[in-house]
């Protein structure tokens, strides 16, 4: 497939609670998308990967072509392994924590598997999303994410790395120095190289513009994927609340698996009345997103034909690729003489939220998810006086009084 170094790609996330059918709408909006005539992509990160399953083909570790009717060869499918990039990327930190690990006692399965920290596979994953958005070669991407709480985490990365780069590392790397020509005369305790070092440097530099790609309402979409089911829609509320708190925008919840208009069966009607309470509930706990409802099929929709038809049901006159719903998450306005930061946390309740100021970032928690948010330079010297928190809008108020230092350097605001 020719590159085309002008061309900017279309991201579509899908995610949801497991089994609620999200593999099922990436691919058939893939499929719509090639039938489109897009180069199109989609990528499965959820490490249990059914993807195949649901095109019914081999798909590989990188890009593999789909084959199908009216799509010809715009269509390709991948199922990210990152146990085949590991060496390539975290070599020589793996063969120094492998030295540590035996120095402490473990030896050969045992520190070869804990050398391959939790989460790896998900930074895996941000990486090959922004080379394949960057690479020219796909007018669409989309991506078929793992169950929404690996999602959120997944998402979280860009900001918990880059927190870490900007303030640990360095100071690790400092303290390093010192103390290795110390530590090499007094034990055997292996101590981290420049190499290592060099190695977590390139790592993290792979993981550059990431967030800026995600985050850009013009280029990436996350869809919210839902059955009419009480415990499905409460996930999904709080799935969008963590979404907003990083910045990132849902342009559109897909109803899935609705019981077709035409079942009349009487040992339905207390399955259909359920259905309806809970679709008027996201209906009305969603809007002003569009809810795609996509009725439950008869057949398995397996393969690019059933999917290619499934897609027809779903977006109907919808264009797939097209911004669904505009939104802005955070934004900064003047009131009089104050500023005031909004934050979008639809779903937000006041007992699951914290909101604090240390230094020039504004802290913000909700349920189990943290963000530190630096705050731009009009507001940096001001006083935070306020915070509210109503219908899902988080407001923090900034005066323009000068903040509070203290003896230290430091400013905090509470809350």
């Amino acid at each position: 497939m020719t590159p085309d170094p002008s061309a900017t790609t279309r991201v579509l996330l899908f995610t949801g609670k497991g089994g609620v059918g999200k593999t099922t709408v990436a691919a058939a909006t893939a499929v719509a998308c090639a039938r489109a005539g897009h180069r199109t992509l989609v990528v499965s990160t959820d490490p249990a990967h059914s993807l195949a399953d649901a095109l019914d083909q081999h798909l590989g570790d990188r890009p593999t072509a789909v084959k199908g009717d009216d799509i010809g060869s715009l269509l390709w499918g991948q199922q990210l392994d990152a146990s085949i990039r590991l060496e390539e990327a975290w070599g020589e930190v793996r063969e120094w924590l492998v030295e540590l690990f035996d120095w402490a006692g473990l030896e050969g399965v045992e520190a070869d598997e804990l050398s391959v920290l939790p989460g790896l596979d998900e930074i895996f994953a941000l990486t090959d999303i922004r080379e394949h958005a960057d690479s020219g070669e796909w007018d669409v991407l989309v991506v078929d994410c793992a169950p929404t709480a690996e999602t959120i985490r997944l998402l979280s990365l860009p900001d918990v790395l880059s927190w870490y780069m900007d303030r640990v590392f360095p100071v690790s790397r400092r303290v390093n120095k010192l103390l290795s020509p110390v530590l090499s005369r007094v034990t055997n305790l292996p101590v981290a190289g420049d190499d290592v070092f060099r190695a977590t440097e390139r790592f993290y530099g792979r993981l550059a513009g990431v967030k800026e790609l995600l985050a850009d309402a013009s280029r990436t979409s996350v869809r919210l994927v839902v059955n009419p089911e009480k415990m499905v829609v409460a996930e999904a509320r709080r799935t969008a609340t963590y979404l907003s708190l990083y910045g990132y925008r849902v342009d559109a919840v897909v109803a899935n698996r609705l019981l077709p208009v035409d079942v009349v069966d009487p040992w339905f009607d207390g399955w259909k009345a359920s259905q309806a309470l809970h679709m008027q509930a996201i209906e009305e706990g969603f809007a002003p997103l569009p809810i795609l409802p996509l009725p439950l099929s008869v057949a398995e929709p397996v393969g690019v034909s059933a999917l290619g038809s499934l897609s027809e049901v779903l977006y109907r006159s919808i264009v797939p690729t097209a911004v669904l719903h505009d939104g802005e998450p955070l934004t900064v306005t003047r009131a009089g003489d104050a500023m005031v930061l909004t934050l979008e946390l639809p779903f937000a309740e006041h007992d699951d939220l914290e909101v604090g100021r240390h230094q020039d970032e504004l802290l913000v928690r909700v349920g189990p998810y943290r963000r530190s948010i630096m705050l731009p330079d009009s507001l940096r010297r001001r006083r935070v006086s306020s915070a509210s928190l109503r219908s899902g809008m988080l407001r923090v108020t900034f005066d323009d009084a000068p903040t509070t230092t203290t003896s230290t350097g430091r400013h905090d605001d509470a809350i």
